[in-house]
């Protein structure tokens, strides 16, 4: 179920983090994904593959591609003001993405189980009705905010911590009690 206070449809998501590779403008080689809050709990999102995000000549690497699908997933979580982590991501590669192509990528969650949440996103090329090119089901496991505290560099912690625009999407998944 969508949160009541989750972004309105039409809403660019922006970056969660600055030097997120998905997202964040802050990798100069980073899919710079922009996600927008579709209806229900579904989003959209789109990126370009650059010369950076090839494997075999011209053509998108597949880790890149799963990377695409992974952050898609990834921003349902603001639609239901839920912190989560992959827990499993299960890719399809449907046909070849090269070098130049936008990946047009769509996503829902498909269920809610306690903390687990279950997902699955398409990529498509041409546009938003053009040939699937890759293909995901995903889950993903709530987690608190202790998990990054812990288990990141306390160097990029502190960053994030101390970065007013970091501090006000952390504060968006705050919940009062």
């Amino acid at each position: 179920m969508r949160h009541p206070d989750a972004p309105a449809p039409g809403e660019l998501l922006g970056a969660h983090y600055d030097q997120c590779f998905g997202c964040g403008d802050g990798q100069q080689h980073g899919l710079h994904l922009q996600a927008r809050a579709g209806e229900g709990v579904t989003i959209t999102a789109e990126f370009t593959v650059r010369p950076a995000h090839q494997g075999a000549p011209g053509l998108a690497h597949g880790g890149v591609l799963a990377s695409a699908l992974d952050e898609t997933l990834g921003s349902l979580n603001w639609l239901l003001r839920t912190i989560a982590v992959t827990g499993r991501l299960e890719t399809d590669f449907v046909r070849p993405v090269p070098v130049g192509t936008t990946l047009h990528l769509a996503a829902e969650v498909t269920a809610v189980a306690g903390r687990k949440i279950y997902s699955t996103a398409t990529g498509r090329i041409g546009g938003p009705d053009g040939p699937v090119a890759v293909r995901a089901d995903a889950l993903f496991v709530e987690v608190k905010v202790d998990h990054f505290v812990e288990n990141g560099r306390p160097e990029e912690i502190r960053a994030a911590m101390n970065d007013p625009d970091q501090v006000r999407r952390a504060r968006a998944f705050e919940v009062n009690p």
